[in-house]
Order: C-alpha cells, then structure tokens, then sequence
C-alpha cells in the first residue's frame, strides 16, 4: 500500500470513528460523574469543501506568469481539506500535533498535500518552566492581517489570517515568572532553529543554526514583547509589539522590527537584476473596537520598509510586459527570471511600502441568530489600488460553519492590485468540526 493510500485510509478510519462517536452521544444521556474528568488526550478537527470561481485578469503580470502558456477566463472547481489535532499528556510530559491535507480539483489541473504543521513533544517540570522540542507554529505579533516580528514563523494569508500555517523545526523553552506590582508577568522564550537541505530548507540559506527569542512583559495591564534573531539563514533583527484596551471595547496595538543588512532584488525594464543592501524599518499601527451595537471594527496601519516603491515596481511590470510583448514569449530564462523575481517578492502581499487594513463585521444584525456579515478591504496606499471582499458567516447549524466571500480588486495597469492574476473571486467554504 502507498503512502497516500495508508494516509487517505486513516483519515477515513479517524473520520469514521468521530462519526460513529457523536451518534452513540446523541442516542442515550446518561450522567457518570468520570465522564467529568480531565481525560489524558484530546483529539479535534475539521473537515471542509470549498467550491470556488475565480474570474482571471489577462495581460495582467500576475496572469501572465501564472499561467504563461494561457489559461481560460476563469478559474473554477473545488478544495478539500481535512485538519487533525490532538495531544496526549501524561505527568509532566506531552505530545501535541496538528496534521492538514487538502485535494483541490480545477479545471486548470488537480493538486493535492499533506503536511505535517505541528509534532511537538514536551516537557513541563513545573507552571514556570517548559521545554519543547518538535515541529511548532508559532504566533508572534499583534497584527490581526500581517504581522513584522513573527521572525520564526510563516508569514498569515490577508486573505484568511485566522487560517493555522505550518510551523519549524524548533527546540525552544519557555520560562515565566510572576509578580506583585506593576510588572505583573515576565515570561522568555529562547528558540533554536536548524537549517539545512533536510530541516527547515525554505527558511533560508543552509548550513546555519538560527538563535531567536522573545521578551513577554505584562506591565500595568499591556502586553509588551520584544523579539530578536541572530544573523545565519536571514538577517538579523530585533522588534517589539504592544497591546492595551484603553477601555472594555477598544483596544490598540502596534509592531516595529528593524533588519540589518537586509538584500533585495531590483529589476529594470530591461529584466537587469541588481542586489540592494540597506536596513530597514517596518511598523504597524491598529485598534480593535466593538461598538455597541455589537460592530467590531479593526483597523490597521502597514509600513512595510523593504517594500518596492513605485518606481522599482513599475521597471518589473515593464520587464513582464516586455516578455509577454514577444511572440512567442521572450527567452527562457527571462521568463525563469521574472517568475523567481514574483515569487520571491514582486508578487507578495505588502510587496509596497505603504497599506491600510480595514474590516467591519456585525453580530447578528436584524436578530438573525449565528449570522455575521462582514466587509473587509487592503488598500495600497502608494498607488490607490484596492481590494474588497464581503462576506456572509453562519453557525447556526451545530459543528457547522458556513462562509459566503466574493472578492474584487480595483486599480489600473501597472498598479499593485491591478496586476493581480484574478480581479474577481467568489468561494463558499463549509467547514465541519468534529
């Protein structure tokens, strides 16, 4: 039996057995006051279809190195995924893990992972001290959409922040102390983070033995971090974060990092690839508000210093263009350049220097239980472009949670979302936890 065959037989053994669980729940209540405790394992999920269009945007650079040899006007077809977590503990020790596979089928061709995002075991002495060795994703910074001091994580979809993401392989330790006073809690948490052609070959060059850590502080009622990485895969850099509610409903958060000697690939018109060295500064600013009428409203502030100004972004629409300007497309390798160039930072989010984030979102409007509509929208505020996307939630159904997005971008040639391969998208996600 394959290893796809084996993995696709047990998520559907697991699934079984949660299926058949929740049914013998639902068919006899009885009251057993063991059932009451702490039992030494947990074990959760999901399962979710996500049946999705997207509408393409040809001529656009993120069509066009997307799909180089053309591609219909749209997009269609669905993605499955199954997440499994779990952990069992047992005195001072315990193992969590947190597995994802996902089967998309387009009409555009089929694809299909299955990841690892999380294997950790660890082991906790007493309250103040823990140590962990494993496969961990972790949740620096206080940016709801991005965050710039998450320095030993994988950087959050602004499309769906709230999405888990695949961690490292770390050895790390957490120690935390409290006290009486204004300084309420001091807690360090020092990482360590291999690399090389095996372990953690996407974090950055091979042959290094990165070195993080971050500062936890609870000072009269703010959360303070500070975070720092030493020179080897990536530049060193060092940042901070923050977070206070001035009152009950409203509170502000913000980020800094700054990165020594940070290298950066420019691209004229003419597809010339220069490095540029420099350090910048990145920083954020946000509030979180809930009205009372029950409208959350979160707000954001992006400054992104390593990002392209307008300039430089231009020279690489222009190189695309060059390229696709041929028939047929220009030279191999010039193509091989500018797709290395999108991937690796043209094409990114927050690939500009400058942008506004901003969702409003209300409970239950009209007294319709378990209804949340939203409306989100990221703003480039070098070059105007925008995108929007509303969308309708409902949990009204036990376990079940359904999500109805449509997303659409605004902006001209040669601005950052108006060379977006897609300037449409609508998908419906429904998600089944057991």
């Amino acid at each position: 039996m394959s290893r796809t065959a084996r993995w696709r037989r047990a998520i559907f053994v697991t699934l079984l057995l949660a299926t058949s669980t929740a049914l013998a729940a639902d068919e006899e209540y009885r009251f057993e006051a063991s059932e009451f405790a702490r039992t030494p394992y947990e074990i959760g999920g999901y399962a979710e279809a996500e049946p999705q269009y997207f509408r393409l945007n040809p001529g656009s650079a993120g069509y066009n190195l997307t799909y180089p040899d053309g591609a219909p006007g749209s997009v269609h077809g669905i993605t499955g995924t199954l997440e499994l977590y779990g952990k069992y503990t047992v005195d001072i020790a315990s193992v969590r893990f947190r597995a994802h596979s996902d089967v998309e089928r387009y009409n555009t061709g089929n694809d299909e992972n299955n990841k690892l995002y999380e294997g950790v075991f660890s082991l906790r002495p007493n309250p103040g001290f823990t140590v962990e060795a494993g496969k961990q994703a972790f949740q620096w910074g206080k940016g709801y959409a991005q965050t710039f001091v998450g320095f030993v994580q994988r950087p959050k979809d602004p499309d769906d922040p709230g999405l888990a993401r695949e961690g490292y392989t770390v050895a790390n330790a957490d120690l935390i102390r409290n006290f009486e006073g204004p300084l309420q809690t001091v807690a360090l948490t020092p990482v360590i983070l291999p690399v090389n052609s095996n372990v953690n070959s996407d974090y950055g060059s091979f042959g290094h033995t990165n070195f993080a850590a971050k500062l936890y502080l609870l000072y009269r009622d703010t959360d303070i971090d500070f975070m720092y990485l030493s020179k080897g895969s990536r530049p060193a850099r060092f940042g901070l974060d923050f977070s206070r509610n001035l009152a009950t409903n409203f509170e502000i958060h913000g980020e800094w990092a700054h990165i020594w000697n940070a290298q950066t690939s420019i691209v004229d018109s003419t597809g010339k690839v220069t490095m540029q060295v420099g350090s910048p500064t990145n920083y954020m600013g946000g509030l979180r508000y809930l009205s009372e009428r029950d409208t959350t409203y979160i707000v954001e502030y992006y400054h992104n210093g390593a990002g392209y100004n307008e300039e430089q972004i231009g020279d690489f629409y222009g190189f695309v263009d060059r390229i696709f300007g041929q028939v047929p497309p220009g030279p191999p390798n010039a193509l091989q350049s500018a797709l290395n160039l999108y991937q690796g930072g043209y094409g990114r989010p927050f690939a500009m220097r400058n942008y506004l984030y901003a969702q409003a979102s209300q409970k239950e409007p009209f007294n319709i239980l378990y209804f949340t509509p939203s409306v989100t929208t990221m703003v480039n505020l070098d070059d105007h472009s925008f995108q929007v996307f509303p969308e309708l939630l409902y949990t009204g159904v036990k376990n079940l949670e359904l999500r109805l997005r449509y997303f659409f971008v605004v902006g001209g040639t040669g601005t950052d979302f108006g060379e977006k391969p897609n300037s449409r998208r609508l998908d419906l996600r429904m998600r089944y936890y057991f």
